[in-house]
């Protein structure tokens, strides 16, 4: 039986394949087309031009979802082993260069970018200028390798299982404050439990649910579903009301120190305020680590 001839890929070729890849894992052409860096217009164009050139039907499309054919999903599970081959291929080049080079994609939760992206970065892209780095700052949890992360930054109790996870930096101190103004104007707060007679600006965590402070004293460790006329889902916002006497607000000690040192914010109960696991870098162990990573894991593990 005669050998069936090779198929010879163009760029374009290569271009719309990881295109319809992308489309296929996020079932979205809006947020494949984030992902690519193209816009939706471009990225149904390429679809089209593969589905025209293949003879067959690649996708399900609707105005609310996505969803691949049977030879959709045949071609994208023979696409993902070969694109993953070709990752690897470069990967394995790139070990044998001198100095790190490629892309980096990283998802952070907002305080690890204040506290850690903003603060070592500068540094790292200075030391290095081959990598490129792409932070997605992002409170909610996702599934970092779906989404096509390289690493994402998270608490240490909140790190998915089945990762390489690398501690960066000392453990951190949680802290109720507010402004002056705001202490002087309402009853004082001894304990945990005197938050639910006070103004306190609630939080919304990346899971959805409004968090309970959490304090601790010696042995003692209480969590307070606190009260609120406002509720806000990231820390910078909630600090800027408390310093505008709005209430009572909870968050890292390092997101407020310069107010804290001016004495604009104060700690209320820094008895009881409670030390917790630090950030840590999390990656799928099963892979290649990319270049540029293991530098950049170095560089946020610096100390102050």
């Amino acid at each position: 039986m005669p050998a069936r001839p090779t198929t010879r890929l163009s760029r374009a070729d290569l271009a719309e394949l990881n295109t319809f890849l992308a489309v296929y894992k996020l079932r979205s052409f809006s947020k494949a087309a984030v992902e690519l860096g193209i816009s939706t217009s471009a990225l149904s164009h390429a679809i089209r031009n593969l589905e025209t050139r293949l003879g067959i039907r690649l996708l399900h499309r609707t105005t609310r979802t996505v969803a691949p054919t049977d030879a959709g999903s045949s071609l994208a599970k023979r696409l993902e082993i070969g694109f993953e081959e070709i990752g690897g291929a470069l990967d394995e080049v790139n070990q044998h260069r001198d100095r790190p080079a490629g892309r980096i994609r990283i998802n952070v939760l907002s305080d690890g970018a204040r506290l850690l992206i903003a603060k070592h970065m500068p540094q790292f892209l200075k030391a290095y200028p081959e990598v490129d780095v792409e932070i997605a700052v992002n409170d909610q949890m996702i599934d970092i390798v779906a989404a096509g992360f390289d690493a994402g930054i998270r608490f240490g109790g909140t790190v998915p299982e089945d990762f390489v996870a690398i501690r960066l930096g000392r453990p951190l101190r949680w802290v109720a404050v507010a402004s002056p103004r705001y202490i002087n104007q309402h009853p004082p707060v001894s304990t945990p439990a005197d938050l639910k007679s006070q103004e306190c600006i609630q939080i919304r965590t990346g899971n959805g649910v409004v968090y309970r402070w959490e304090f601790e004293q010696g042995q003692e460790r209480v969590a307070v579903e606190v009260p609120g006329q406002l509720c806000v889902n990231e820390t910078t916002l909630g600090v800027e009301l408390a310093l505008n006497h709005v209430g009572i607000f909870y968050c890292l000690e390092e997101r407020v120190t310069p107010w804290l040192q001016t004495g604009e914010l104060q700690v209320v109960l820094p008895d009881w305020s409670p030390i917790e696991p630090a950030f840590y870098i999390y990656f799928p162990g099963h892979r290649m680590v990319p270049p540029g990573l293991t530098e950049l894991i170095e560089f946020l593990k610096r100390p102050e």
